[in-house]
Order: structure tokens, then sequence, then C-alpha cells
């Protein structure tokens, strides 16, 4: 349970919003996330598809935060209602749905341009290119963007929330420097994975620079564990984007119902003998229908034996056969009122579902937070992600995309740390790339000063180049997917879209 939960960095001083409690405390940090210019900035972020390619209907970050908003305080609302089976852990743990709503408005802040691949190209680059030992990673940035780089009108740096509102949106509650020898033998956490010479930590919440604010949030919930607030939040997010990307692929037609139908019934009509290939009999590219879900069964087998089951996860792929394969799929999107109300209702159907088989999570399981999916639920989430990830992202066309945005982010990136590291034309760099460069450098500067455990203490040597690093990741990451192909573009000496950079600068 978290211990002052109101706590902020500073005081408020008496000409503010007057606070009577906890609940007036969270409003006033949902209010600051919904009015910063990081939560703004949402509307022109990839969801999955970009919308020019696509249409204005299609989910950007925005209003997928939005809707993930609405999901979690429903959530919320029902776990503490006193019907609840869960109304007890609510009260032991702290379920406030006003903080629930705060941390669900927050938790994409960091999502840099161009969706998760932008995330995998500026974790590379950190690392390789400009040698920021723990890269870039969109929780890590969100948690940065309000300890760190937003601003409020009393703190010195960050929009000042409460400890509550900050440990609710820490999904990963560590940061990339976990000790191998502190986890447990057996399963990890979700974000972790055993690797050859030890554990590799693929998502956390802070960087270095920022996880002292993040332990000063967490203090008195145990090392690993999700908040509940937080848990709510997490789950909320995979409800919403498990439904809505399977909206946005059907508005744009990129799902076929034919090629979905024939994966679903290869493995409904023929599961039995798909149990009987190896590894790489289902893996290759000559696998028959139903191999591909096969495979995901094996997954959810190895990493998370606490909950999956062959019979809930094959009810799941009749469940989702059934309502998305042969019922939204069967007709095409047309944009007509016929189509929307199918859409809806769909939609709506399956939201109301699994927001209401939310339900306490066993006891200290480590791959779960306090609250989960009830067993059918969970397994029709992993389907129905599958079909986002099996039949979207693996497409040619969208692969080929990716690769030319990996190189805007590539040019901007590399563009912009050579700029600011030039003698003779460093003066002319943006005001507000030489500011962040400024609050990097004096961030890895206190951290020579207070030496944090289990945090890598950079040479006085590296204090700059560290500072340079970092500011250029948390410049590029704020912009949006039109100001980072104006910038890469600008900077790589094509004019055509200079002047679409706006504010970026």
């Amino acid at each position: 349970m978290i211990v002052e939960r109101g706590t902020r960095l500073v005081t408020e001083p008496s000409t503010s919003v007057q606070v009577t409690g906890e609940h007036s405390q969270f409003r006033l940090d949902l209010e600051r996330i919904r009015f910063s210019p990081y939560f703004s900035r949402l509307s022109a972020v990839t969801q999955v598809i970009a919308q020019p390619g696509a249409g204005p209907l299609i989910h950007n970050r925005l209003t997928h935060s939005i809707k993930v908003t609405a999901v979690a305080r429903a959530i919320a609302v029902g776990l503490s209602d006193a019907a609840s089976p869960a109304r007890a852990l609510a009260l032991e743990h702290g379920c406030d749905a006003v903080a629930v709503q705060a941390a669900a408005s927050a938790h994409d802040l960091g999502h840099p341009p161009f969706g998760h691949l932008g995330e995998h190209v500026l974790d590379r680059l950190a690392r390789e290119t400009l040698g920021l030992s723990d890269g870039f990673e969109g929780n890590a940035q969100t948690y940065r963007i309000m300890a760190t780089l937003d601003v409020s009108a009393n703190a010195p740096h960050g929009l000042n929330l409460t400890a509550a509102v900050r440990a609710a949106v820490a999904k990963y509650p560590w940061t990339r420097f976990v000790d191998a020898a502190s986890l447990p033998s057996g399963p990890l956490p979700r974000g972790m994975r055993r690797v050859s010479g030890g554990v590799e930590v693929a998502k956390f919440s802070a960087y270095d620079l920022d996880s002292a604010d993040l332990f000063s949030a967490r203090t008195g919930l145990p090392p690993l564990q999700q908040s509940l607030e937080c848990s709510i939040m997490d789950i909320a997010d995979d409800i919403a984007y498990s439904i809505h990307d399977v909206d946005d692929f059907y508005r744009a037609g990129l799902l076929s119902q034919g090629q979905v139908a024939r994966e679903f019934r290869g493995f409904i009509e023929n599961g039995a003998q798909l149990r009987e290939l190896d590894a790489d009999a289902i893996t290759a590219r000559s696998a028959p229908p139903g191999a591909a879900l096969e495979n995901l069964r094996r997954k959810l087998h190895r990493s998370d034996a606490w909950i999956a089951s062959d019979e809930a996860f094959r009810e799941a792929v009749d469940v989702v056969a059934d309502d998305l394969v042969d019922g939204l799929l069967a007709i095409p999107f047309d944009g007509s009122i016929a189509s929307e109300r199918s859409l809806s209702s769909f939609t709506n159907r399956w939201i109301s579902h699994l927001q209401t088989s939310v339900v306490p999570a066993p006891a200290d399981e480590i791959r779960t937070g306090f609250v989960t999916l009830d067993r059918l639920a969970w397994h029709e989430v992993e389907v129905l992600k599958f079909v986002h990830r099996h039949f979207i992202l693996d497409r040619a066309d969208i692969a080929m995309y990716q690769r030319g945005l990996s190189r805007v982010l590539t040019r901007a990136v590399k563009g912009l740390t050579a700029w600011i590291t030039d003698d003779i034309d460093r003066h002319r760099v943006p005001q507000r790339l030489r500011e962040l460069v400024d609050l990097a450098t004096e961030g890895y500067g206190l951290l020579r000063v207070a030496k944090p455990e289990g945090v890598p203490i950079p040479d006085a040597g590296d204090v700059h180049r560290l500072g340079v690093g970092r500011g250029v990741i948390d410049y590029v990451a704020s912009l949006s997917d039109d100001q980072a192909l104006a910038v890469s573009e600008a900077i790589d000496g094509r004019p055509d879209r200079l002047w679409d950079i706006g504010q970026s600068l």
C-alpha cells in the first residue's frame, strides 16, 4: 500500500486550486496531464496505422488514451462497488477512480513519433550511436515527462503529481539496471526475460536519471509489483488496443476475411495434428493453416503457465472466430450507416464484456498485478492481439513503410547530434534542444553526487556527452509524426517541409 498517497514534490501555494482531500489532489493531477502540451501532441502520433494513409477515423495516441481512460475508470468504479468481490482488495490497496483516470491519460505521453517502430529505432540509436546504456523506452519516457520534462508553475521540474498517480503510471516499476541476483529463480515479471549470461530488461518505467523519483513515488510498495491503480490502468490499455486495433484494420480494409478465416478454421479443424508438429514446422513459411495460432498456444504456456489453459484457448479461438471472422469481417466496411452500426456493436460488446471480466489475481503471482482478466477473457485478449500481430505487422507494404520511417528518425537523431556538437554552429541550435541537453547534463551531474544504489554512475568526462545524447533523444521523442518528418528533411538539406516544423524548434 502506498504511503502518503497525495505527496507532491513541493507544496502548492495558497493561491492555487483549493484541495480538500485525496480525490481533489488526483483531480488536479488529471487536469495537469490533460492540459499538458505532451498530451495534446498525442493527436498527431501514430497508434498503429498512420492517419494520412487511412483516414481521420483511425485511432491516434490521443484517442487511444481517451478510451483507455474510460475503460480504466469503469473498471475502478466496478471494483470499488459495494457488491464487488474485489472491494476488500480495493479498500486495502487504494483504488481511486480519478487517480486511475489520471494514470490512464498519462500512460502514453512518452510514445515517440511513428508508434512502436519509433520506440525500437530510438532505443537502438540511443544505445549504439549515443552511448546511453539505458537506451529509450516509451514507458520510461512517459515517466521522464511527468517527473522532469514537462512544467508546472510551482515546481522546479515536471508536473508535480501525487505519489499515487506517479506510481500508477509505472507499469514496469524498475529501471533497466535490475540486479539479476535479486530476481526470483522462476518466472520473471512481464518486460524481462532470461538470456544467455543473465536477464534482459526490455520494458522499464524510469531511466537512471529519474529513478530516485520513481522509487520515492513507490514508497511502501513491494519491489517489482504494480500498484492496484496501475494494474487497472494496465488491463484497460490491453483491452482498448486489442479491440481498437481490430476496429482500425477493419476500417482501413486491411483485414482479409478469407485469410483470417483460413487460419482460424485450420486451428479449429486440425488442432490435434498441429500439436504433433515440431517448432520448425510450426514457424515455417509452408506451415499449414492454424499453425500460427498453435504457435501462440505454445508461447502462452511457456510465458504464462499460471493462467494458460488449452481449454480456455480453444474456447477463445471459437468465440473470436464466431464474432470477428464469421461476424464482423463477413461484410467489408464501406462507410455506410449499417457498417458503422455493425462495428460499433462489435466494439461496445467486447469492451463491456472485458471490463466486467476483471478479477483479483492469484496472490504473489509475479506475471500479473493485483487484478487480472478471468481465464477465458485473458485468452480472448491474447487471440485478438494475435490478429493484429499476425495479419497486419508482417505485411510487406507496412514493413517497407516502416523502414522508411526508421531512416527518418535516424537522420533526425544523427543530424541534431552533429549540430549541437559542432563548435562553429551549435549556437544556432533550437533553444528547446539546448535546454533539454542542459537539463539532462545537470541530471547526470547529480547522479555523480547522489550515487544511487543500482544505477550506473557516469565518469566526470562522460557527463556532457551523455547529456547531449539524452537531450537529443528527449527532443526527437517529443515530436509529432509530421514534425519528425519535417525536421529530418530540413536537417538533410531538403526544404520542402521546412515550415511544417512549427513549434518543435
